[in-house]
Parts: structure tokens; sequence; C-alpha cells
């Protein structure tokens, strides 16, 4: 029963992680702008950085069921 929230609180910040990792490619492959009105090295460097955190702190999560 305590494994539950941490399966779900896993699976979406590995999901969210995967997803921003995933737009955060295909934006910088058509050299889109990650988001407007930034720097584009800086938005690519943060929007990549957080998107390896969430991946990483999801499989913890998973890690420690």
């Amino acid at each position: 029963m305590e494994s539950g929230p941490g399966i779900f609180a896993g699976a979406a910040f590995t999901i969210f992680g995967a997803g921003l990792l995933w737009w955060t490619g295909a934006r910088a492959l058509h050299r889109a702008p990650v988001a407007y009105g930034t720097s584009p090295v800086i938005s690519f460097a943060l929007a990549t950085a957080f998107g390896a955190a969430f991946v990483v702190l999801g499989v913890w999560c998973f890690g420690r069921i």
C-alpha cells in the first residue's frame, strides 16, 4: 500500500522528464527556439538539465519502492 505513491511519483517524473527531453531535442533538430524571448543556448541547456533531472528523480523514486 505504501508503494503506490512512489510508483505514481516515479512514473510522473520519468514521463515528464522524458517528454521534456524529447521536445527539447525535436526543437533543437528543427532549429526552433526552445523558449521564446530567451537565449537559445541557455534555454536549451536549462531544458536539457531539468529534463535529465526529472528522469533521474523518477528512477530514484522507482528505486525506493
